[in-house]
């Protein structure tokens, strides 16, 4: 696994030590409503650039592929390229919800190869200036660079895992996963045989990352390692799993990009109570 040279979760002091040589990003978006862009308005981090995940972070929405299929290469390019965000600039990202979505910039960069870390604790964690309104910033050339193969997979990828005895584990709250709950796609349930790994039994109280020694026996209590293939509901809050295994030493996993959105909106596909 490539060094990149920092860490793929730091706290908001290494933050703070760093600020003039970073770029912040703030990711957040939310399934209830919310304006993702007002949010922004109304207070960010100093300078944080806002990243769309609609636009910049996926490709349109669709059945099959999901609701936030992989961005193309010249989509997540260009659209960096506009917030000025050059291939050499090292990025820190955060959200309000804990990393569950701001994991996704991070865990797609430090697939190209490009430094970038999740702020632990989000925007809460963060004691200093709070700024208001757009940031104004100049853009820059940025080139698109292909995906690496196998950093994703397909349905199909996952049924033959799944098949082969491999390991895949569902990132939702236990409420989805069981079936019990689904508020956004077309099912609900769960891929037969995948296990569940919500994504916030990463935290520790007040919504910071577990210490990586529990990250490390977490995931070894249910035999995830670099093998494992992830998904949550549209190939999200799974990079926040993703994210946390490499800060535990346990490798890159890969991801089911559409995750249960993909899954579930095809009828030959079959759902696990």
């Amino acid at each position: 696994m490539t060094d990149l040279g920092v860490p793929p979760i730091v706290d908001a002091d290494w933050l703070a030590a760093n600020y003039s040589v970073v770029v912040v990003c703030d990711v957040r978006y939310y399934l209830d409503g919310r304006d993702n862009w007002a949010a922004y308005l109304d207070g960010h981090l100093p300078g944080a650039r806002f990243v769309d995940m609609d636009t910049v972070l996926s490709s349109p929405a669709g059945p099959i592929v999901g609701r936030h299929p992989m961005a193309s290469p010249k989509t997540f390019a260009d659209g960096l390229a506009a917030l000025g965000i050059g291939a050499d600039a090292t990025v820190v990202a955060y959200d309000d919800l804990s990393g569950g979505v701001a994991g996704r910039l991070v865990w797609m960069l430090r697939q190209l190869g490009q430094p970038a870390a999740l702020l632990d604790g989000g925007m809460g964690a963060w004691k200093g200036t709070i700024e208001r309104g757009a940031v104004e910033v100049d853009p820059v050339e940025r080139e698109p660079v292909e995906w690496p193969d196998g950093v994703f997979v397909d349905a199909d990828d996952v049924a033959a895992h799944i098949d082969s005895g491999g390991i895949v584990a569902d990132s939702r709250s236990p409420e989805r996963y069981r079936g019990e709950t689904e508020p956004v796609d077309p099912r609900a349930g769960h891929v037969p045989g995948a296990i569940n790994l919500p994504f916030v039994e990463n935290l520790a109280p007040g919504g910071t990352f577990a210490p990586v020694d529990d990250l490390a026996a977490r995931f070894a209590e249910h035999g995830v390692d670099g093998d494992a293939i992830l998904y949550c509901g549209s190939g999200v809050s799974a990079c926040n799993n993703l994210l946390a295994m490499e800060a535990a030493g346990l490798g890159r996993a890969r991801l089911y990009v559409g995750s249960w959105s993909g899954w579930s909106s095809d009828p030959d596909r079959p759902a696990a109570p």
